[in-house]
């Protein structure tokens, strides 16, 4: 593969990461997979100011996570693919995977020290 290629889709792929590296955009995310919402529903659910959503908003847009369409007087945001909600599933049991065998490991060193 040619090296400036490799390196342009390596960058777009970091910063698709980088719209999902924020606990709050992961939350509109997850909103988002149930029903499109507006701003102020988004608000209202997620406890927080108006102008920090629509920031975050803004992010997941310029990285094609979310679709901003008008209807009437509001703009409603619609994940872009369905299957990001799929890829944070995918990461969330890795995650656990992960937690549940350092369980183990701590739970196997404890006993250990009782010995």
């Amino acid at each position: 593969m040619d090296p400036k290629l490799r390196d342009e889709i390596a960058q777009l792929h970091a910063q698709f990461c980088r719209g999902l590296s924020d606990p709050t955009r992961i939350m509109i995310v997850y909103l988002l997979t149930q029903e499109a919402h507006n701003v102020n529903e988004l608000v209202e659910q997620l406890d927080l100011p108006q102008p920090t959503v629509s920031r975050h908003l803004k992010i997941l847009r310029d990285r094609g996570i979310v679709i901003a369409k008008r209807e009437g007087q509001c703009v409603e945001y619609h994940l872009s693919d369905p299957r990001i909600t799929d890829a944070l599933n995918l990461l969330r049991s890795i995650m656990a995977d992960q937690l549940t065998s350092k369980g183990n490991l701590a739970q196997s060193v404890t006993e250990m020290s009782n010995l």
